[in-house]
């Protein structure tokens, strides 16, 4: 998979709350950009900007310094529909959609980000990337964690009514929220008042 940061995404829930989001995965990080569908509502890519600031928030390291063009924000939101499409497919052990599953090959097909070191020892991404790099370095990344060993750990959170998907890389396996500070706060919360209420 794609060079990983441990820092996450910074997601804000309906009540306002900011909270941070580790979906464990480059793929995984461009769900929560919109979708197919109820997910509609999401959408933040809507141009060039958008999608370069999405990058600027991955796990990519460094930020690569894309030149993004109208038809490549297009080309992300077509990966990004396909591939939760393909997702939700794998989750439920469902045959992956043909047409979804095209669109993933045909952008991993494409040149990827290439990594490069620069002079003073720094990593670095070669050539001009565009946008057409970052969609292939994504779907590749999802052909890796879709076929590889943490397979099985990918999952959507089992808070209610939410539906962020992230890959369980801890070693016991056990992950089950999105975020310990939102819907695992939640969970907590709503256990004690319910304990409490039997007390009463």
């Amino acid at each position: 998979m794609a060079p990983s940061a441990t820092t996450g995404l910074t997601l804000r829930a309906r009540s306002g709350v900011t909270y941070r989001f580790d979906p464990g995965a480059l793929c995984l990080e461009l769900l929560p950009t919109g979708g197919p569908g109820p997910y509609r509502r999401y959408e933040v890519l809507h141009e060039p900007a958008d999608l370069a600031a999405w990058a600027d928030r991955s796990r990519l390291t460094p930020t690569p310094a894309l030149q993004i063009s109208k038809a490549e924000v297009t080309n992300a939101r077509n990966l990004r529909d396909a591939l939760l499409r393909v997702v939700i497919a794998h989750l439920h052990g469902d045959p992956y959609p043909p047409d979804d599953l095209g669109t993933l090959n045909k952008a991993a097909a494409r040149p990827a980000l290439a990594p490069a070191i620069a002079p003073t020892g720094e990593r670095q991404w070669a050539g001009t990337p565009k946008g057409t790099h970052l969609l292939a370095t994504v779907a590749r990344d999802a052909i890796d964690l879709l076929s590889g060993p943490f397979a099985h750990r990918i999952r959507t959170c089992a808070g209610d009514n939410c539906r962020l998907v992230y890959v369980d890389t801890s070693r016991p396996g056990r992950r089950r929220w999105c975020s310990m500070e939102h819907c695992g706060n939640l969970h907590k919360v709503r256990a004690l008042r319910a304990r409490q209420s039997e007390q009463e």
